[in-house]
């Protein structure tokens, strides 16, 4: 099936930018691929739950943002390389956690439970 993979993870000032990919590889069992599907960005600090950052639409036109980093962070994609975007700045201490991004292929929440592939995580810390 679709597999999904982090990276641009690290360790930053507050203030600072980091810009976290999330690459595409495969097919699921309908023959869909990443174009087709929405996506969306979570974390999860240690010790909490996972909770929602940012989404974007299967063609791009719609994005929709957590109120914590809205104005900060930006999602974005590229179908044709496969691969979905988080840039993240003006980052603070609170937005330390594990990254993931995540593939849905039918939204009916912004919640972990509408997302059926998931990566495998990337770190982001930020230091104040």
């Amino acid at each position: 099936q679709v597999q999904l993979v982090e990276s641009g993870g690290g360790f930053v000032q507050a203030g600072g930018s980091l810009r976290l990919s999330c690459a595409a590889s495969g097919r699921a069992a309908s023959g869909r691929t990443l174009s087709t599907y929405a996506m969306g960005w979570f974390r999860q600090a240690p010790g909490k739950e996972r909770d929602f950052v940012a989404h974007i639409s299967r063609y791009g036109g719609d994005t929709y943002y957590a109120d914590s980093v809205k104005g900060r962070f930006t999602i974005s994609r590229d179908n044709a390389k496969n691969t979905v975007y988080l840039q993240m700045n003006s980052l603070k201490p609170d937005d330390t956690a594990v990254y993931y991004c995540a593939a849905s292929a039918a939204i009916t929440d912004y919640t972990s439970r509408s997302y059926a592939y998931w990566g495998q995580g990337t770190q982001v810390t930020v230091s104040s």
